[in-house]
């Protein structure tokens, strides 16, 4: 779909206009940056304390304690996968991709903070490892572990399809392993599904008409994305039906592998480590 042509001229100051240079929205020097040798330090002699594969076309829940490590794995397959990061004793305290996407950068890696929704707002896990850092941004705009898209779901599904009914979509996926982790129906579950962290998935907008795409995922076997839980989690993962997204998502025609979810519990916190206390402000908006 291309973008409509320009009804209006420019008025004469057009470049002019275009010329002025950009401001950072949310300049984030006052924030306290993640000590990452400290994090991987605290590495030394952990002990893997729980295993999750996620099965191809489907979600699982795990849970990470504060203080603990996790990971994410391709382990058959170049596959994508998209993450809700909840806090474990509190579902409406939840992972916030746009004001992650804001605070940080488009697509997410080392050192970046995954951020909890308001009115809490403080980090909720903390990047400290990513073995497609190499990746950088292509020649398309493209690049990997994107907060910009959403999640495949079928209600997106239903409007293009015309009519198409199709249940796992990363949507639904996400939507049954909350419900089978908490005991909730789906109805309840699925008012607690949010938009996520697109692990692995490489995407961007093109340049011309500004669409969001997506592109073969460069991620392999052995790959993984590595977090520090700063406070504790209740996640859920789904391996996309796009497999590497290369092609098409929504259906059973593409080939799709499983994710490993590993968690991890260091001999001791990293040093100077304290969980973050939800945001501090009034919340009195002015009354």
């Amino acid at each position: 779909m291309s973008r409509l042509p320009a009804e209006h001229q420019p008025p004469a100051d057009a470049d002019a206009r275009r010329a002025i240079a950009p401001v950072i929205c949310y300049p984030v020097e006052a924030l306290t940056p993640p000590d990452l040798p400290a994090y991987r330090a605290a590495r030394d002699g952990w002990e893997q304390t729980d295993e999750v594969v996620i099965p191809a076309r489907d979600g699982s829940a795990f849970e990470v304690p504060a203080g603990h490590f996790f990971r994410i794995s391709s382990i058959e397959g170049p596959q994508v996968g998209d993450l809700n990061l909840w806090n474990a004793a509190n579902l409406r305290e939840r992972f916030y991709s746009g004001k992650t996407r804001a605070l940080h950068r488009t697509h997410l890696t080392t050192g970046d903070r995954l951020w909890t929704a308001h009115p809490y707002l403080r980090p909720m896990a903390t990047i400290t490892e990513d073995t497609l850092d190499w990746y950088g941004m292509d020649a398309f705009g493209g690049s990997v572990h994107d907060v910009i898209g959403t999640r495949c779901d079928p209600y997106t599904h239903n409007l293009l399809s015309h009519g198409g009914q199709y249940h796992h979509c990363c949507h639904s996926n996400l939507t049954r392993a909350l419900a089978d982790a908490r005991g909730l129906t789906l109805a309840e579950a699925e008012t607690h599904v949010h938009d996520v962290l697109n692990v692995f998935m490489c995407t961007g907008f093109t340049r011309d008409t500004g669409q969001y795409f997506m592109k073969a995922s460069p991620v392999r076997p052995g790959d993984y994305l590595e977090f520090f839980a700063e406070i504790d989690l209740l996640g859920a993962l789904s391996a996309c039906p796009g497999g590497d997204c290369s092609s098409e998502h929504s259906s059973d025609s593409t080939t799709c592998h499983p994710l490993r979810v590993q968690v991890f519990r260091p001999k001791a916190p990293p040093a100077g480590w304290i969980s973050p206390p939800v945001n501090g402000y009034d919340r009195s908006h002015g009354r």
